[in-house]
């Protein structure tokens, strides 16, 4: 027996795969007033008109069909968490980074870490985004979080060989255990295998020694040979920090992105969690390094999260700029919200920002990035289009909603102002998992009453936790005083 057949019918606008755009190399293109049909986790037709059966007919006169966004990184296990605590707080004497100060000491618990996850795959799922990069810490019901929601994921358990840590807020120290970060990469290759076999079909898996920092080199080195050995991808973070950048100078005489270099993993197959901080960053003084030409030469993609790192004045320059030198960039939301849509609007803006030039960047090559490129990154080509043949993951959104009208162009519509509010449906491998802007697979409202029990339980524990013994209000004062 076939599968039973879904057709949107009279799709006002699909952001449709066109094989003959851009000089025969393919690429999206509108199309307006025509049908698309799936079935079976694929898409059987894209424009015209459907003449078979349809099991279910949805009416896209009002709507925007799109392919999925596809999120090669982000963090759901622990982002949610730091809302209304991380939103303008940064160590003066750290570059204003939060990492090293601050987020080691607002954690969830266990139950804390579940609702977390919750809320941030709803939001994922309600922002248009059908493919995840789950770049969490292994915990014990991950998979069935993930197979529960509906996204496609790529399970990257993250494990590295030292903590770091600071006793005085301008001084980052790391604690070694060389010993503890083998045994969790061996572990956590069991887990990428798994998620691999996993029998959803909607799980795979990436390798991901956590931080360029908190790794040594035969770890780093041999995570990659590992992905390659598997056939999948690797990402570490690097190039996120001024902390980082001269940490890894001081430790090797070489930057980060010249370390990777050295260590082989500057290759295709790899990603580059951030890679804002290049030689040639005006923060920094490095004159004899060529990161830039080391990136373009050599095939590393960067995921690009534009949002937590506005939040402490620092932006990539530019995302233009590594585009148009051909270096693979896709988008992640490695913050809260995890809303994918904010993020395309926060590249476009600080691109524009970086470089004073309106026409850095485009509506058109930041929603390629989140589309075909993450896709390209993750070596898939069956997702982040519309095309017969490609799996069924897309989104609909509503171009009667105030926010997305007057109405000319769809997708700028969308990403400048509308974003999650218009997304109303949303299919992953031809299974609905949003319906009428609802998230089906979790309680959201329930998730997020959770979530706030954790972030008060986070509350009482700062002060211990804390190397100056503050209270979480001292290092993170509300906006105004309680009266």
């Amino acid at each position: 027996m076939s599968d039973p057949v879904t057709v949107i019918r009279n799709a006002a606008w699909i952001v449709a795969w066109d094989p003959d755009a851009g000089e025969g190399a393919g690429g999206h293109r509108y199309l307006q007033g025509g049908d698309l049909a799936f079935a079976g986790g694929r898409i059987l037709q894209v424009g015209g008109r459907w003449g078979g059966d349809a099991a279910v007919e949805i009416d896209g006169r009002e709507r925007l069909v799109s392919p999925g966004l596809v999120n090669i990184h982000s963090h759901p296990l622990s982002e949610p968490m730091n809302k209304g605590f991380l939103d303008e707080l940064g160590s003066p004497a750290l570059y204003n980074s939060s990492l090293y100060e601050f987020m080691p000491l607002f954690r969830p618990d266990d139950a804390g870490r579940t609702a977390c996850t919750e809320v941030a795959l709803s939001e994922l799922l309600l922002s248009g985004v059908t493919t995840l990069v789950d770049l969490s810490v292994a915990y014990d019901d991950w998979f069935d979080l993930l197979e529960r929601s509906g996204i496609r994921a790529v399970v990257a358990p993250m494990y590295r060989s030292a903590r770091w840590f600071t006793k005085n807020g301008h001084v980052v120290d790391y604690e070694w255990d060389e010993a503890a970060g083998r045994a969790a990469m061996d572990e956590a290759l069991r887990l990428v295998d798994r998620a691999t076999q996993h029998p959803s079909g909607r799980l795979s898996g990436m390798v991901a020694p956590a931080q360029i920092d908190t790794c040594t080199a035969d770890l780093i080195a041999d995570s990659f040979a590992a992905a390659q050995d598997r056939g999948v991808t690797f990402q570490i973070h690097a190039a996120q920090s001024v902390v980082e950048f001269h940490e890894i100078t001081r430790r090797h005489g070489k930057t980060p992105i010249g370390w990777l270099d050295s260590l082989g993993v500057l290759a295709p197959g790899a990603i580059i969690g951030h890679g804002i901080f290049l030689n040639d960053h005006p923060w920094l003084h490095w004159p004899q390094a060529q990161d830039f030409g080391r990136l373009r030469e050599s095939g590393v993609a960067v995921a690009h999260c534009p949002t937590v790192f506005q939040r402490r004045g620092i932006a990539m320059r530019t995302v233009g700029r590594y585009l148009r030198a051909g270096i693979p960039v896709g988008i992640g939301t490695d913050t809260y919200p995890h809303n994918m849509l904010e993020e395309l609007r926060h590249a476009l803006i600080n691109s524009r920002l970086m470089s004073g030039d309106p026409y850095d960047l485009r509506t058109g090559h930041i929603f390629d990035a989140a589309t075909l490129g993450g896709a390209a990154i993750l070596g898939r080509d069956d997702i982040g289009r519309l095309a017969p043949g490609a799996k069924a993951d897309l989104f609909l959104a509503d171009i009667s909603h105030p926010a997305m009208r007057p109405l000319r162009d769809p997708l700028r519509s969308l990403i400048y102002v509308a974003a999650e509010r218009a997304v109303r449906d949303v299919f992953v491998d031809g299974r609905q998992v949003v319906r009428d802007g609802t998230c089906l697979a979790f309680d959201l409202a329930d998730a997020t009453a959770r979530l706030e029990a954790a972030q008060r339980r986070a509350e009482e524990a700062f002060t211990k936790l804390d190397f100056a013994g503050r209270h979480h209000r001292q290092a993170s004062p509300l906006t105004y005083p309680v009266a």
